[in-house]
């Protein structure tokens, strides 16, 4: 498994705002969506693309199109789906699959609840979205998922990441024969013993959507 944390000054500044307890949620959504779209432009360096033969307003030339079948979005409900919109901007043509995943408190195992993806994903390429990657067993339930349905490349963009999920990670995914990368814009200090990412910043969908009760 490959970890990328992307170094730019402007994931560094918006990240710097989405931690801050004061941003209020519609401030938050924003600048959610504005750097996954600065992760998306790194997560999707190896995105399969063939050569094309074109004519521009001045000679003929030779440039690229992403290759069929189209990449597969995948955000994992519900704070993955303020990570959507960043991505499709840049994968517009990509389409969208939905995995809904809870977490267990006590255990802080994931089970799924809900999914609408294609019976067989043979031959795609999927970019699985969800804020934290924080104990790592929902992103592991996730992409075991994917994989059983014949996903042969994975990618996670996660705004912020723990080192303990990441090991944890990697050691579910032992024996995963489907290359998996993870591209986050931070990797914070630890977890504390809630499973929450410290410093982090909060409940990603409680500041995404508020808390609904």
């Amino acid at each position: 498994m490959e970890t990328l944390v992307v170094d730019h000054p402007l994931v560094a500044h918006k990240l710097t705002t989405l931690r801050n307890k004061d941003t209020d949620s519609s401030t938050f959504r924003r600048l959610a969506d504005e750097l996954v779209t600065l992760l998306a432009y790194e997560a999707t360096r190896g995105v399969r693309v063939a050569p094309v033969d074109i004519v521009t307003p001045v000679a003929p030339t030779q440039g690229v199109r992403l290759t069929d079948p189209q990449p597969l979005i995948v955000p994992i409900l519900r704070a993955g789906l303020g990570m959507l919109d960043g991505m499709i901007r840049l994968l517009p043509t990509a389409e969208v699959g939905f995995l809904g995943m809870v977490r267990n408190e006590e255990t802080l195992e994931a089970t799924t609840y809900a999914e609408r993806l294609p019976a067989d994903l043979s031959g795609r390429q999927c970019y699985v979205v969800d804020p934290m990657l924080a104990t790592g067993g929902t992103l592991a339930a996730a992409i075991d998922f994917l994989v059983k349905r014949g996903a042969d490349d994975i990618t996670a963009v996660v705004l912020l990441a723990a080192p303990e999920g990441v090991a944890a990670l990697e050691k579910e995914l032992e024996g995963v024969d489907a290359p998996v990368r993870v591209v986050t814009a931070a990797m914070d200090e630890k977890l504390n013993e809630k499973g929450y990412i410290v410093p982090g910043l909060g409940d990603a969908g409680d500041r995404l959507y508020g808390v609904a009760g």
